[in-house]
């Protein structure tokens, strides 16, 4: 490898080879896993030795080729496969094509370009996100390769799409994983100068693309939210805990509720929420509550406080397996101080986003958790993340988001 030439420049027979160990089995990886965990995977000086986000081949241990991956050897995922033709070029072209595969879903999906465009590896990109806005794309590099390469990526996105801005969002977990700085920047055109007024489920939502979570607003529960604003009837009163920017609420309130009141425990979330209801026509009904959302729920339910519909959106109690057992306890505690909130006849709503919290085990906790509250439920509708978020069929995490919404 010459010093002048990137690693995506690289004739993929110049690429270095890694190897897994013997007696690892391939056939997952042949039949689209895209994964290699280090303990998988034979670490010699000279796979230690390769920079973060390089290129490589892969074989298996008898030396047959499986594919072209990116290696990270301080990752635990040490080799994320990006193409199984042991002969692909990973280049500007390459990544135009995945790009291209990608809109053309989102177009059959949407009508309009408010969307999660790459959702990873379900999309042919592993570790990268790319949210969509209008005119504007924030991009996720989370993982050493997509870093590396993300001049070409930019170049890309930018042919594909048409769009005039793209940001990069360095924040989150698993960039640290991956050995990544945490600084944003502006890779095309100009940041915009405020946040933006993002259409869905009849109602405007107020996205902070470059001072908000993550890439400024979640596009994943927009079912889920259509799910709930069908169930409110005229002048119900809901509540919409871990509100972020007015998620649930504002479809409810859209769909004719009669109140709705926000919680979340940050100040600018819920002064983006407040905005996003008076952007919608909706500000004399709605209502926020900032603090700690157990403390909230207790003293809602101190107050006797009850609601048609209350949605308990949390962020992931449960990040990792070594979280699980704490997150399980978190997410049943949620659901007994917020089921006697809700109005006899009426719906609660408990979401996850923790990957490591299956359904099952999740809607355990729940169950367990609206009967120590005295409370007897039935398992109406179960949500999962929006079609713009597909789920990549041999990665579970993938499939990350769960949504229970029981009557009581």
């Amino acid at each position: 490898m010459t010093d002048d030439m990137p690693a995506a420049d690289l004739p993929s027979g110049d690429l270095p080879v890694i190897r897994l160990k013997p007696k690892i089995n391939a056939r997952p990886l042949r039949h689209g896993f895209p994964w290699v965990y280090a303990s998988d995977l034979v670490t010699d000086r000279r796979t230690r030795v390769l920079a973060p986000g390089s290129l490589a081949r892969l074989e298996d241990a008898g030396r047959a080729p499986l594919g072209v991956v990116a290696v990270n050897a301080d990752s635990k995922i040490i080799a994320r496969m990006l193409d199984r033709d042991p002969g692909a070029r990973i280049d500007e072209t390459w990544l135009t094509v995945r790009l291209a595969r990608a809109l053309d879903l989102r177009e059959r999906l949407f009508d309009a370009p408010w969307y999660r465009l790459i959702h990873a590896e379900a999309d042919g990109l592993p570790g990268v996100i790319i949210d969509r806005f209008g005119d504007t794309c924030v991009v996720q590099p989370n993982a050493a390769w997509a870093e590396r390469l993300l001049p070409e990526l930019t170049r890309a996105l930018v042919a594909v799409t048409g769009v005039r801005t793209v940001l990069k969002n360095a924040g989150g977990r698993a960039r640290g994983l991956e050995g990544l700085d945490d600084a944003n920047a502006v890779l095309a055109g100009d940041a915009p100068e405020a946040p933006l007024a993002v259409p869905m489920n009849g109602a405007r939502y107020m996205a902070d693309l470059t001072g908000g979570q993550k890439t400024g607003l979640f596009y994943d529960q927009r079912p889920n939210h259509a799910f709930a604003a069908g169930l409110v009837r005229p002048g119900d009163a809901v509540l919409d805990v871990f509100s972020h920017v007015g998620g649930f609420g504002l479809a409810m309130l859209a769909a004719g509720a009669g109140s709705a009141l926000a919680v979340d425990g940050s100040a600018p979330a819920l002064e983006l929420a407040v905005a996003g209801a008076g952007a919608s026509g909706l500000g004399d009904r709605f209502a926020t509550r900032q603090g700690d959302a157990f403390d909230v729920l207790t003293a809602l339910g101190e107050e006797g406080a009850q609601f048609q519909v209350v949605i308990c959106d949390p962020p992931a109690f449960a990040p990792s397996k070594q979280a699980l057992e704490a997150g399980l306890r978190a997410y049943e505690r949620i659901a007994r101080l917020a089921a006697p909130l809700v109005a006899e006849g009426g719906v609660l709503g408990l979401c996850s986003c923790s990957h490591a919290a299956d359904l099952a085990k999740f809607r355990t906790a729940c169950v367990r958790g609206i009967g120590r509250a005295g409370r007897e439920a039935r398992l109406i509708h179960t949500g999962q993340a929006g079609p713009d978020h597909p789920q990549h069929p041999l990665l579970a995490e993938s499939g990350y988001l769960k949504s229970l919404f029981f009557a009581l």
